[in-house]
């Protein structure tokens, strides 16, 4: 695995490495003592698959507070994904900037987020699939978020949003 740090302290692209054959090719995805060795989150408390039917739906921007923080690894297993996480831990300079990833079936790339980010995507092929590894198990009562067009962020989505959810679009804005 190369893991590739962004511009978001802790927050890394996890390219995979192929080892091909006749067959096809095998490829670790994740591997606890890496995860420690770049000092990321090794545990994976539960894992999600997120199936979306629409080009253009918009799912985000979701996190959860302390003591439940979640880091999560991401995989888009089908189709393809602009992946979306900003910086809110305000102790750091990077507070409140975004980075968007693409994530396809082809590339294979994995977005390792950490504890303290919002996350969210837009699918850019209909019937796309994601995969999530979290360390943390969902609890409601400390999940949060913000709304993916808060003007506090400016981010840019490719492509309009054509379906979201009621819930991701009432956050209020960020203060």
């Amino acid at each position: 695995m190369i893991f590739k740090e962004t511009k978001l302290e802790g927050a890394y692209i996890i390219e995979i490495e192929l080892m091909e054959d006749e067959r096809g090719f095998f490829a670790r995805s994740f591997c606890s003592e890496e995860f420690k060795k770049h000092g990321l989150n090794p545990r994976i408390a539960q894992c999600n698959i997120s199936y979306n039917k629409k080009k253009g739906t918009l799912r985000g921007m979701h996190y959860q507070v302390a003591p439940y923080e979640e880091a999560k690894l991401v995989r888009c297993t089908k189709g393809a994904i602009y992946d979306v996480i900003i910086d809110l831990r305000p102790d750091l300079p990077t507070f409140k900037q975004w980075i968007a990833v693409e994530l396809t079936q082809e590339n294979r790339r994995l977005l390792y987020v950490p504890e303290g980010f919002a996350h969210g995507f837009q699918t850019l092929e209909d019937r796309t699939e994601v995969f999530y590894q979290i360390s943390e198990f969902h609890h409601p009562e400390w999940a949060r978020g913000v709304r993916w067009n808060d003007p506090t962020f400016g981010i840019f989505w490719p492509v309009n949003v054509e379906i979201i959810s009621v819930g991701d679009q009432q956050y209020p804005d960020f203060i």
